[in-house]
């Protein structure tokens, strides 16, 4: 069976999910590292990939509305390079648009305090982004 990471990289975060049934996306935590220091945050995408024997990762691939691909996607890209000279598993770029957005609707919902929802929001998101892959590859098997 495989495992699966999700990951939505921020400037100065790293929110991480795993998957371990390739069914249900569940939160891991989330990452702090120097802003722009992308290297640190590898390093711990790579620990966490030996740790829980990780097949593929599913990074958060942020585009604009009307798809061109910005600084952050131009950032993803580059990480997704490293990432894939340091590790054997696939590395996937998944469209994350609305994902934090998504996130923040689900805390509000379930009436998390603002200023838990700032220290949730980038695992949450790397959540959804996860999830939706998961669900995307289990309805393209049906």
């Amino acid at each position: 069976m495989k495992t699966f990471l999700g990951l939505d990289l921020g400037s100065k975060t790293l929110g991480v999910a795993i998957s371990e049934s390739g069914i249900i996306a569940s939160a891991v935590g989330t990452f702090r590292f120097t802003e722009h220091h992308y290297e640190k945050a590898s390093d711990e995408v790579i620990r966490l990939i030996a740790a829980h024997k990780v097949s593929v990762v599913v990074l958060g691939f942020p585009k604009h509305m009307n798809n061109d691909v910005g600084i952050r996607g131009q950032i993803s890209e580059s990480f997704k390079s490293m990432l894939e000279a340091r590790s054997t598993a696939e590395i996937v770029l998944w469209d994350e648009r609305l994902s934090t957005k998504t996130a923040l609707k689900t805390m509000i919902k379930g009436d998390m305090r603002r200023s838990s929802q700032k220290d949730k929001k980038d695992e949450l998101a790397a959540v959804v982004i996860l999830q939706n892959y998961l669900d995307y590859k289990g309805a393209s098997l049906c």
